[in-house]
Order: C-alpha cells, then structure tokens, then sequence
C-alpha cells in the first residue's frame, strides 16, 4: 500500500476531491488517477466538509459496500453524501428527513423491498412500449440544423416523464418533478441559512403536493405507481411526514438524476469520441446499443459519490480507520480503474467488461431503479439510430457544482443525418 500523501495545511489541497469547482471545471480526473496511484484509500484532513476518507479503486469500494454493518449509510450518523453530519449536528435551517438509501437493515432492507416490484423485470417490460413511443414522439420534434439545449430539450423531458409516470404525479405539473429534484439534490445548496431555509420551503412544497397525491390514492389505490405501492405496505404507509420527504427526494433525485446525466452524456460523450459515435452508427444491433448503454454510465458516473461512516474502529487495507469517520467511496474515479476498465478515460462502446460498472452501487444499496435507467437510455439509443441521428456539440456544457451529483445543467447541440 502506498504511503499516505501529506499536503501543508495551509495550502488549498489538490487531493480534497470534494471540491465543487473539480466538477463544475470537469478537472476531477487527474487528481483521482493520482489517488488511484499513489493513495487509493487516502484521508483528507481538511475540506469545505471536514476531515473524510476518499476510496478511489474498484476493490476496496466493493469491499466497503459488502459489509453494511461496519460502514452505514444512516442519516444518523450522515447519510449518503460526504456533506452531512448526521443527527448530533444538525445546522440551522436543517430537518432530518430520513431515506430508505441512508439506512441500515432492518428498516432499509423493509422500505427498498416495498419499492422494488416498481422497479422489476415484470414492471420493465411493462413499460417498454410506452418508453419507445414516448422516445420516438420527443425525438421527432427535435429540429434538424438548429441548436438547442439537449439538457432542456431531451433528457430533462424525458426522464420527468418517466417520474410522472412512476408516481402517477398529475401530468400537467409534471415539471415541478424536476424542479424539486434541482433543488434538494444539490449538496451545495445548504452553505448558508437563507439556503437552508429556502430549501426546506422547497421540501416542504414537495411535501404538500405529494400529501394530496397520498389521500388521494388512499381513496383511489392504484396498482403500479409508488404512491399506491407505499401506501400498501407494513413498512412505508405509516412513515413521519419527515421520512415521506425523504423518501420522495430519494425516488425523485435518483429517478432524475441517474438517467437525465446518463443521456447527456450519450450526446456529449460520443460528440468527444467519434470513432465511437461510428461504431453504433453502423450497427445497430441491439446488443451493442445496451453495452454502449452501460459503457456510457460508467464513463459518465452521474452520482460522482457515495458516503458510509465507520461504525467502530477498524482496519481498511492497512490504514486504521476511526468509528465515525467519513469514507467517500468515488464511484467516478473507480469506473475509472485502470486494473478493471483499461483506458477507463474513453469511452469504448463494445467493451467487453462495460457492465461491471459501480454507478449504480454495489450490495445492498445497489440502485433499486436502475433497470428503469437502462431502458431509458437503450430506448434513446436506438430512437436515434433507427431515424440516423447524430448529435453534435455546438459550445461548451455546463455542469453541475458540486461533488454528488455529476451531471450537465446545459449542453448545446446540433443534430444532423448521417
């Protein structure tokens, strides 16, 4: 194991890998190869979030996600981001609003199985038809030789009606869907009071939509949405209103932010390789379009970052670990590993191994939807296949500040016929 890095104090450290600014200037990957070299398991003394442990290799990650008892991911002790401080250091302006992601068995392992059926092989199939005929309609009123944003135009649209569907929202404010997942899946939106506050009220107007939705599917159950499904169960129909709001902005931060990053950079990435872009303009075997899915997953990683907190004193690959530490496993960087994903930097459509990607977790936290961002993402890759479709990016993206969530909020694109 290599010797641990030791940065002067009173220099901004280029190994804190929480920095916001990394991923808004998408420059995270040179300081995570340097970690993945050098000091896979690595403690950062000092950051914007505290002291905290970065884990940025494949192993130690599946590792650490294998053994739930020693390393939690309870919204007590911090939850899932390497932002929180659980319970005992609550800011101003901050309510606990426990999620079925930021527990541990039991109450995780009751909660996720209620929601799951949602999210299964049964279910999938179900919605495949709707998913290619929605796909195919948006596709169709894209413009040819104009620019626009892909972000606004395609991937934020598709994904809130995937989350309208879901949760049976009602269609016409459909959109609020997204808005809210902006909102309270932003780690850095919490820095000040006036932030705080104003995300809660933002919480707080999720909440009250989704309280009329919940009687009125009390009155009016339905048999595949989540809303119906919650309702139905032991586990989930008697939650807090703290524990509903929460579970909401899981569902709907997991549900937007998986798949709505993932088709963005379905456009940008194969616009920054195109030798790629050829392979799967002159194959359209369905096969090849779902391992060029799951390869565009893994090289984009939208959720740049899970957090577990150590349990009790213990050993992690011959660094001492203390109870309560923070461990940041950075599933970008191990999607990046070079001893699993050789040339990890490039996209590579047909790459044998392109589905052992961590993007969506590992063990029992293992994403519940993502088989609904799978589909979605197939779906749109063959929709622009079959009408032979090709994206170009017409100016720079925008992406998202922070740390967590790895994603675009702009992206300017023109599309062509190839």
């Amino acid at each position: 194991m290599a010797t641990q890095i030791r940065i002067a104090p009173e220099t901004v450290n280029p190994l804190d890998v929480s920095r916001a600014e990394l991923w808004s200037e998408d420059r995270w990957q040179e300081p995570m190869r340097q970690l993945r070299a050098e000091s896979p398991i690595y403690y950062c003394p000092e950051s914007k979030f505290g002291p905290y442990w970065s884990v940025t290799t494949y192993k130690p990650i599946q590792h650490i996600e294998a053994l739930p008892k020693i390393f939690s991911s309870s919204w007590e002790y911090g939850g899932i981001t390497v932002a929180g401080d659980g319970v005992e250091h609550l800011k101003e302006g901050e309510i606990p609003m426990p999620m079925f992601i930021a527990m541990d068995p039991p109450q995780h392992t009751a909660q996720r199985r209620t929601v799951a059926p949602a999210f299964g092989p049964s279910e999938i199939e179900r919605m495949r038809a709707d998913t290619q005929a929605r796909t195919a309609a948006l596709i169709d009123t894209l413009p040819v030789g104009e620019a626009f944003d892909w972000v606004e135009k395609v991937s934020i649209e598709l994904t809130t009606d995937m989350l309208a569907i879901l949760f049976d929202f009602p269609w016409a404010d459909r959109h609020r869907l997204t808005a809210w997942s902006d909102a309270l899946g932003d780690i850095e939106s919490f820095n000040t009071l006036e932030e705080r506050q104003a995300r809660l009220a933002t919480a707080f107007e999720m909440g009250a939509a989704f309280k009329e939705l919940w009687d009125h599917k009390a009155r009016n159950p339905g048999k595949h949405d989540l809303i119906s499904i919650m309702l139905q169960s032991d586990a989930m129909s008697h939650m807090s209103h703290e524990e509903f709001m929460g579970n909401l902005i899981l569902l709907i931060v997991g549900g937007n932010d998986t798949t709505r990053n993932s088709m963005s950079a379905y456009a940008y990435g194969l616009h920054c390789f195109p030798e790629e872009r050829a392979k799967l303009e002159a194959n359209h075997d369905p096969e090849l379009a779902v391992n060029a899915m799951h390869e565009i997953i893994r090289w984009q990683t939208p959720l740049a970052h899970m957090r577990r907190t150590a349990m009790e004193d213990t050993e992690l690959f011959g660094h001492q670990i203390k109870a309560r530490d923070k461990i940041a496993l950075w599933y970008a960087s191990a999607n990046r590993d070079e001893s699993i994903f050789p040339d990890g930097d490039r996209i590579i459509v047909d790459r044998e191994n392109a589905r052992r990607h961590l993007a969506f977790g590992y063990g029992i936290h293992r994403c519940v939807g993502a088989r609904v961002a799978e589909l979605q993402l197939t779906t749109l890759i063959s929709e622009m296949q079959k009408r032979r479709l090709r994206v170009n990016v017409v100016g720079e993206p925008q992406r998202v500040h922070a740390c967590f969530v790895h994603g675009y909020r702009h992206l300017p694109v023109e599309l062509e016929r190839y």
